[in-house]
């Protein structure tokens, strides 16, 4: 009876967890995941040997680590894709707890590696950025928030949210890290929107983010210095920027060849921050448009799936976590092309990094888990069916 009602996936009763899961997932999205994963590491071939041999480490020693993380990731991600939305919920606000208090004492524990910047903590034989694992529990953590404020008699979701995120952002902004701190604030603004905020609170928002960069700027050196770099008409080539704008054009439409390239001798940062990079040079522009089309593919497909979607919660929840996985693309690529500040935000996936990689599998997990066919009523079939009455 309910698939004749509502045409969806049936579910049937006992139904083995495997075939289940494998009838009802995203299999593009997936595999769009796994395609930018072998991107990563077919690209960290190319850009880490020089960083290896500066350091007196094996050639290929962060692309085994880059494997390794990965593995764990996809791991991480099959698994927390197999779980209910109400589970991958209770677990997302128990590791956004874990992460919030580790954010909180890293100005005390942790360390910035020289990079100005306390982010990490070090574990001898490897580091933790506690705000990558906060991102996607503060997303579900917030969507519960906002679906909870709908409910009859329910509690000021919006409120504590807002409240959240402004305690998130200051945390974050004294380490300092404005670039997730923007990436957080745009995140919850994109879910505030959708649970039906009035456009009065969203411009008030909005002016207060413009006094908050205005005051970043008159008192962070950090923060002017990257501001005036990125507003300079003038472009340093022996900068991170320089040589990455360079690697770029020297690249073309097909790319100077593998191994040929240049840029990864230069840039300290060519197998995280600036990956794309060493992407348009060796391999050109072709390459860079298929990253770009597989992070579309993932991000429009997760929408249309949840514009489907009848439970508030869910809806909310893997909004923002697409949006934040489509952004921090965008962020990446945006800044190695100068069309944004440096933010020093890696490229999902493809990036190194043992907490990228490792927090974006849990995150993706969770947005496959929500974007999973489901025999329940959605809102589409609901519509449709009111429209032919």
């Amino acid at each position: 009876m309910t698939e004749m009602v509502y045409g969806t996936v049936p579910v049937r009763s006992g139904d083995p967890v495997l075939p289940r899961w494998w009838r009802t997932i995203d299999k593009w999205t997936m595999s769009c995941i796994l395609i930018l994963f072998g991107i990563g590491l077919l690209l960290g071939l190319a850009s880490s040997p020089p960083l290896a041999a500066k350091n007196g480490l094996e050639p290929f020693h962060y692309v085994t680590r880059q494997a390794i993380f990965g593995s764990m990731a996809m791991a991480v991600m099959l698994v927390v894709s197999m779980m209910s939305p109400t589970l991958v919920r209770r677990l997302a606000v128990l590791g956004f707890l874990a992460a919030f208090v580790a954010l909180a004492f890293l100005p005390v524990l942790g360390t910035d590696f020289g990079k100005g910047a306390t982010r990490w903590y070090s574990l001898g034989f490897a580091s933790v950025q506690p705000s990558e694992f906060l991102k996607p529990g503060f997303v579900v953590m917030a969507a519960w928030l906002l679906a909870a404020s709908q409910q009859i008699g329910g509690p000021p979701g919006k409120t504590y949210s807002f409240v959240l995120t402004v305690m998130i952002v200051l945390m974050l902004a004294l380490q300092p890290d404005f670039g997730q701190a923007a990436l957080i604030l745009f995140v919850w603004g994109v879910m505030y929107f959708v649970a039906g905020a009035p456009m009065t609170v969203l411009i008030i928002i909005a002016g207060l983010v413009v006094f908050g960069g205005t005051i970043a700027y008159t008192n962070s050196e950090h923060f002017a210095r990257r501001i005036d770099g990125f507003l300079s008409p003038d472009l340093d080539p022996t900068t991170q920027l320089g040589y990455a704008t360079n690697a770029i054009r020297e690249g073309g439409f097909f790319g100077v060849g593998v191994g040929e390239g240049q840029v990864k001798w230069s840039l300290p940062d060519a197998h995280t921050d600036f990956i794309i990079a060493v992407a348009a040079e060796e391999y050109g522009l072709i390459c860079v448009l298929v990253i770009i089309a597989l992070y579309a593919v993932i991000v429009v497909r997760s929408l249309l799936r949840l514009m489907k979607e009848r439970d508030v919660f869910i809806r909310l929840a893997g909004t923002g976590l697409v949006c934040m996985f489509g952004v921090q693309a965008m962020i990446n690529m945006g800044v190695a092309v100068r069309l944004l500040p440096a933010k020093g935000m890696t490229l999902p996936f493809v990036s190194y990094g043992g907490s990228s990689l490792i927090a974006g599998g849990i995150a993706v997990g969770m947005l496959l888990a929500f974007t999973r066919s489901r025999p329940q009523g959605e809102m589409g079939d609901i519509l449709l069916r009111r429209a032919n009455r």
